[in-house]
Protein backbone atom coordinates (compact mmCIF):
# COMPACT_ATOMS: atom_id res chain seq x y z
CA UNK A 1 0.00 0.00 0.00
CA UNK A 2 2.72 2.46 -1.16
CA UNK A 3 -0.43 5.12 -1.27
CA UNK A 4 -1.21 5.00 2.67
CA UNK A 5 2.07 5.74 3.37
CA UNK A 6 2.59 8.45 1.19
CA UNK A 7 -0.54 10.07 3.03
CA UNK A 8 1.06 9.11 6.44
CA UNK A 9 4.28 11.14 5.34
CA UNK A 10 2.44 13.73 3.88
CA UNK A 11 0.43 14.00 7.39
CA UNK A 12 3.77 13.76 9.09
CA UNK A 13 5.00 16.93 6.73
CA UNK A 14 2.03 19.01 7.49
CA UNK A 15 1.92 18.62 11.06
CA UNK A 16 5.48 19.45 11.43
CA UNK A 17 5.39 22.54 9.65
CA UNK A 18 2.03 23.46 11.40
CA UNK A 19 3.58 22.75 14.92
CA UNK A 20 6.62 24.64 14.04
CA UNK A 21 4.42 27.60 13.35
CA UNK A 22 1.83 27.44 16.03
CA UNK A 23 4.82 27.22 18.43
CA UNK A 24 6.48 30.65 17.06
CA UNK A 25 3.48 32.45 16.92
CA UNK A 26 0.27 31.09 19.39
CA UNK A 27 2.05 29.52 22.51
CA UNK A 28 3.31 32.25 24.68
CA UNK A 29 5.22 29.72 27.08
CA UNK A 30 9.00 31.13 27.65
CA UNK A 31 9.68 27.36 28.54
CA UNK A 32 9.20 26.37 24.54
CA UNK A 33 10.89 29.79 23.23
CA UNK A 34 14.14 28.23 20.69
CA UNK A 35 12.16 24.87 20.49
CA UNK A 36 13.24 23.33 16.61
CA UNK A 37 11.15 20.55 15.59
CA UNK A 38 12.76 17.73 14.03
CA UNK A 39 10.16 15.16 12.54
CA UNK A 40 6.82 13.75 13.54
CA UNK A 41 6.24 10.08 12.87
CA UNK A 42 2.48 9.33 12.54
CA UNK A 43 1.07 5.65 12.90
CA UNK A 44 -0.19 4.36 10.20
CA UNK A 45 -3.93 4.70 11.28
CA UNK A 46 -3.05 8.13 11.42
CA UNK A 47 -4.43 8.27 15.36
CA UNK A 48 -1.32 9.08 17.16
CA UNK A 49 1.57 11.60 16.50
CA UNK A 50 4.87 11.26 18.12
CA UNK A 51 6.38 14.99 17.57
CA UNK A 52 10.34 14.69 18.00
CA UNK A 53 12.31 18.34 19.10
CA UNK A 54 15.44 19.76 19.92
CA UNK A 55 16.99 22.56 21.74
CA UNK A 56 20.10 24.59 21.73
CA UNK A 57 20.98 24.16 25.70
CA UNK A 58 22.31 21.02 26.56
CA UNK A 59 21.62 21.61 30.39
CA UNK A 60 19.18 18.70 31.73
CA UNK A 61 16.81 21.21 33.45
CA UNK A 62 16.86 23.16 30.01
CA UNK A 63 15.22 20.26 28.73
CA UNK A 64 12.92 19.31 31.18
CA UNK A 65 11.29 22.76 31.24
CA UNK A 66 11.06 22.97 28.03
CA UNK A 67 9.27 19.22 28.14
CA UNK A 68 7.40 20.94 30.95
CA UNK A 69 6.17 23.89 28.89
CA UNK A 70 5.04 21.57 25.71
CA UNK A 71 2.74 19.22 27.40
CA UNK A 72 1.56 22.23 29.20
CA UNK A 73 0.48 23.07 25.40
CA UNK A 74 -0.13 19.70 23.86
CA UNK A 75 -3.77 20.96 24.33
CA UNK A 76 -3.57 24.54 22.72
CA UNK A 77 -1.74 22.79 19.61
CA UNK A 78 -3.79 19.85 19.29
CA UNK A 79 -6.62 22.25 19.25
CA UNK A 80 -5.14 24.46 16.66
CA UNK A 81 -3.67 21.65 14.57
CA UNK A 82 -7.56 20.41 14.54
CA UNK A 83 -8.38 23.71 13.02
CA UNK A 84 -5.66 23.84 10.55
CA UNK A 85 -5.63 20.33 9.59
CA UNK A 86 -8.08 18.87 6.37
CA UNK A 87 -8.73 15.58 8.18
CA UNK A 88 -11.38 13.60 10.00
CA UNK A 89 -9.41 13.13 13.43
CA UNK A 90 -6.72 15.08 14.76
CA UNK A 91 -4.06 12.78 16.43
CA UNK A 92 -3.14 12.71 19.60
CA UNK A 93 0.23 14.43 20.20
CA UNK A 94 3.47 13.68 22.38
CA UNK A 95 6.40 15.40 22.36
CA UNK A 96 9.36 13.40 22.75
CA UNK A 97 13.11 15.12 22.32
CA UNK A 98 15.04 14.30 19.84
CA UNK A 99 18.10 11.95 20.38
CA UNK A 100 20.21 12.28 17.05
CA UNK A 101 21.40 15.79 17.59
CA UNK A 102 22.99 15.19 21.04
CA UNK A 103 24.26 11.78 19.52
CA UNK A 104 25.57 13.82 15.97
CA UNK A 105 27.24 16.15 18.95
CA UNK A 106 29.17 13.75 20.67
CA UNK A 107 30.65 11.93 17.19
CA UNK A 108 31.61 15.58 16.12
CA UNK A 109 33.62 16.00 19.87
CA UNK A 110 34.88 12.14 19.27
CA UNK A 111 36.14 13.05 15.81
CA UNK A 112 37.49 16.89 16.90
CA UNK A 113 39.54 14.34 20.17
CA UNK A 114 40.99 12.60 17.84
CA UNK A 115 42.35 14.37 15.32
CA UNK A 116 43.92 16.57 18.70
CA UNK A 117 45.31 13.09 19.52
CA UNK A 118 47.21 12.91 16.32
CA UNK A 119 48.53 16.34 16.39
Amino acid sequence: MPNRQYRVDRLAQQIQREVDDILLKRVRDPRVQGVTITGVDVTGDLQQATIYYSILSDKASAGEKTQEGLDKATGLIRSELGARLNIFKTPEIKFERDPSIAYGSRIDQLINKLHQQEK
